[in-house]
């Protein structure tokens, strides 16, 4: 492809890395400095891709998964001609405003995958990647998609447990289109891996079902034999590539001293003149830097067969795979929703809320059954988000659309992620409310990144009975609320839950938590009106007789306490209303004079949630009266032990009567 030497276009990468993390006194120059013979290989000989339309469809996808090392990325997208990755960006890299933060971020620069940085999610988050191209590629042919997901992995990545899961479930699903290049560098923080880690990852990653081989990462033949026969297996592929930390650095290379910190003046002037690099800082060779922009401009030919080939299918194929990458979502949504909460109001369901959106989920599924992707982490029969329709992915049966992700809440909420940046799908995935704790990190990056996943999150309270305190979730509903960009929902029956729904699936700036009971409860609403009443976070469900009183608010499970409250306060002669709140963090980020409306002027507040009370007083002030859980649960039937924690509409109205004096 070039006449340039290899060595020097490495070399390049190199340079800038130093450079950058010298400037800025801040970074991780080891891994770029170490690993840039494998990304020079990548990039120039087979990634397929085009420097000057990074988001064409049928691109490769490459994952920087040890995002430490996001100069080696910055480097690659500047060298190969991406238009917004200038060199003052590299010149201010880690400052503010910049498109070159310390780990790279999806939403904030183009050519980047996905958002890195927390060690294992990247390459979590590629198995959401790999499994999207292989289902949508025997959906819509493999001309219109075929392209590889490549990933560098450092050892901190392959240490993080997530990463267990993550192969796992890659190599039982033989995504053979993965391939992911280890930089076995044996340095972490601390220092040798050998400190803490004796794992033979090249065997570890054959135990689950990879090809794996261990290779020279400094040797280019070497590396792009081991990359052609990844690209013919039939398993995803490990290729384990021997390198040093901070290669070229004089007393620096092979040490923890490369990792995490600037080289400083002497170390890096000696690791130029070592390696031949200009001493002048971010100085290119021209001929190196063409060299490069050819490589950033190879692919231009590969895009333009692929939109060839999209052009001869029908218009609406096409149109349904360009719509579907856009994560538009069928006007045939609408309409199955409407026409389901009909229903609904003819027919009322008293049912636990994840039974109604069992129900919710066969009207979804019919009207987008290709690209509604449900899955569950080894709770299927009780999360109840499989449709009756749906068929189960497998290697074998690729347009499946429910994944048995089995016991792996993190690696299932790692890889949707993968699964919505890659395009194509509405994913969703199941499990216990409680084990969001499981999930969490993949849970924040997706709010991070505005991915729109949802979480169906059954068992949402005490609710669940006798599994006790450790099935019982208290403080979960806070937790997640407080995670910027994340939407909670905690529907009180049939209609809600309906609503509920449908927010989630049309939100794609953000993930959704639909948190679902296990115990029956009733329909308590009448009417579904067309502006949907959960979207604006609260609503009065039921409105005073005369000038209310009390107010009284609740979610999910315990607005039927709140209802019946309401009307022992009626028989009392005090009038009350009783709020609906679905989603209180979506309330509070109302316009004020619709949360004040909502909230209204009654002088007794009083909230009931069968949670802890972080974040209730926003709505019902320091002084309001809170009707919850006060510590962990207990195993006991659930009627029993509303009953013994004091969450009841008895304990509600004492509380107000107290209150009025």
């Amino acid at each position: 492809m070039t006449q340039v030497d290899h060595s020097r276009m490495a070399n390049a990468i190199r340079g800038l890395a130093m450079d950058a993390v010298e400037k800025a006194k801040s970074g991780h120059p080891g891994l770029p400095m170490g690993a840039a013979d494998i990304a020079t290989v990548l990039f120039t000989q087979f990634l397929k891709f085009d420097a000057a339309e990074p988001n064409w469809p049928d691109r490769d996808r490459f994952v920087l998964s040890a995002g430490h090392g996001s100069m080696l990325l910055y480097a690659l997208l500047y060298l190969t001609g991406n238009k917004d990755m200038t060199l003052d960006q590299i010149r201010n890299f880690r400052s503010l405003g910049s498109l070159t933060p310390g780990h790279p971020e999806n939403f904030h620069t183009k050519g980047i995958e996905t958002t890195t940085g927390p060690l294992g999610q990247g390459i979590a988050t590629s198995i959401g990647m790999a499994l999207a191209e292989k289902m949508l590629s025997a959906e819509f042919g493999k001309k219109v998609v075929g392209h590889h997901t490549y990933v560098l992995a450092s050892d901190g990545d392959l240490m993080e447990g997530v990463s267990q899961e993550a192969i796992a479930m890659a190599g039982h699903w033989k995504l053979n289109k993965l391939i992911v290049l280890y930089d076995s560098n044996g340095i972490s923080i601390d220092g040798p891996t050998s400190l803490a880690d004796s794992v033979d990852q090249v065997k570890r990653f054959k135990s689950a079902g990879w090809a794996a081989e261990l290779i020279d990462g400094h040797d280019p033949k070497a590396i792009a034999a081991a990359i052609t026969r990844a690209q013919k297996s039939n398993k995803p592929s490990l290729i384990a590539c021997k390198t040093t930390i901070g290669f070229g650095a004089p007393t620096r290379a092979g040490t923890a001293k490369a990792h995490g910190e600037a080289l400083g003046a002497e170390e890096l002037k000696g690791a130029k003149e070592k390696l031949g690099i200009s001493l002048e800082p971010f100085s290119v060779p021209d001929d190196v830097l063409k060299a490069w922009r050819a490589a950033g401009s190879r692919g231009a030919a590969a895009r333009q067969e692929w939109e060839g080939v999209f052009g001869e299918l029908g218009p609406r194929k096409r149109a349904e795979f360009e719509r579907r990458l856009r994560h538009e979502r069928p006007a045939s949504l609408a309409k199955a929703l409407r026409d389901h909460k009909k229903k609904l109001l003819e027919t009322p369901q008293n049912v636990a809320t994840r039974k109604s959106s069992e129900s919710a989920i066969e009207a979804i599924a019919a009207a987008m059954p290709m690209e509604f992707l449900a899955g569950s982490a080894d709770l299927t029969g009780s999360n109840n988000n499989k449709a009756k329709s749906a068929v189960a992915f497998s290697a074998k049966m690729p347009k499946g659309r429910f994944i048995h992700y089995g016991i792996r809440e993190h690696g299932m909420a790692a890889a949707m992620n993968g699964i919505f940046l890659h395009g194509g799908f509405a994913p969703n995935g199941a499990t216990f409310l409680v084990f969001t704790d499981y999930a969490r990190p993949a849970m924040r990056l997706a709010a991070l990144m505005g991915a729109g996943v949802v979480y169906v999150m059954t068992h949402d309270s005490i609710g669940l009975g006798e599994d006790g305190p450790t099935h019982q979730p208290v403080e979960h509903l806070a937790a997640l609320r407080a995670i910027p960009n994340m939407r909670v929902f905690r529907p009180c029956d049939a209609v809600e839950v309906a609503e509920c729904w449908e927010l989630a699936l049309n939100r794609i700036d953000g993930p959704t938590v639909l948190a679902l009971t296990r115990q029956n409860l009733p329909q308590l609403r009448t009417s579904a009106p067309s502006d949907n009443p959960c979207s604006h976070g609260a609503y009065e469900l039921v409105a005073a007789q005369g000038d209310a009183k009390v107010s009284l608010f609740a979610s999910g499970s315990e607005v039927e306490i709140a209802v019946a409250a309401q009307k022992q306060l009626a028989e009392r002669g005090i009038p009350s209303r009783v709020v609906s709140v679905p989603s209180l963090e979506l309330l509070l980020a109302q316009p004020a004079d619709r949360q004040k409306a909502v909230i209204g002027n009654a002088p007794v507040k009083v909230a009931i949630e069968a949670a802890v009370r972080w974040g209730w007083d926003a709505v019902i002030g320091q002084d309001g009266e809170f009707i919850g859980m006060h510590g962990f649960g207990a195993s006991a039937p659930a009627k029993d032990l509303f009953k013994h924690f004091g969450i009841t509409a008895e304990a509600a109205v004492n509380a107000a009567l107290k209150r009025l004096g």
